[in-house]
């Protein structure tokens, strides 16, 4: 870990990967101490976000061991239901030695958890326990992916919270409100929230 100061209120904490990021994040949102405001992480870094006097956080970051999960857990727990007819269901197929079918089951039957967001209001960074959907982007992004499209990326899967450009590969749509002004907090996807997708 490293800690970076951000301002007079914030520090940033970078780490080596995502695991290892996943990890320090759920240990620092267990039990933060007075002060602290906000918690952000993305894929390498966690920004912690302050009111205060900085040096007991500080001694607060550097104390922290990482958290693994458990079968305990009370992790929030989302169901999406999808409609798996995505433009490239076929070729995430051919990617991966896998028929349409295979993909989907794949897709259904593992547990998602959002390791971050970022992109678009609403839109959560899901990672899997199935290395068989890792795929890279499509050589050349769509200038528009409708709003509630399914996609894979990497490591990663996603959902398209609005209608924007876009290179994921998509495998399905899903109706689901992913941002919700009239909603708090309005984003239904939040770090740390546990995802199962199921074939609507």
């Amino acid at each position: 870990m490293r800690i970076l100061s951000a301002g007079e209120g914030a520090a940033l904490v970078e780490f080596d990967g995502l695991n290892e990021t996943m990890a320090y994040y759920r240990a620092l949102t267990l039990d933060p101490p007075a002060g602290v405001v906000d918690l952000v992480p993305a894929a390498r870094t966690v920004l912690v976000m302050f009111d205060g006097p900085k040096q007991p956080i500080l001694d607060w970051i550097a104390a922290v061991s990482p958290a693994v999960t458990t079968d305990g857990d009370h992790s929030e727990t989302v169901t999406i239901p999808v409609v798996y007819d995505g433009e490239d269901l076929d070729e995430v197929a051919r990617l991966t030695d896998m028929s349409t079918t295979e993909v989907v089951a794949a897709h259904v039957d593992q547990t998602w958890t959002v390791a971050f967001g970022g992109f678009a209001p609403g839109f959560g960074y899901l990672v899997g326990t199935d290395a068989r959907l890792h795929v890279p982007r499509r050589s050349s992004p769509r200038t528009s992916v409708p709003a509630g499209s399914v996609g894979l990326a990497g490591e990663f899967s996603g959902i398209y919270p609005r209608s924007s450009p876009g290179g994921w590969q998509l495998i399905g749509r899903t109706d689901a409100p992913l941002w919700n002004l009239d909603r708090d907090p309005p984003a239904l996807l939040r770090p740390g929230t546990t995802v199962r997708f199921e074939q609507a």
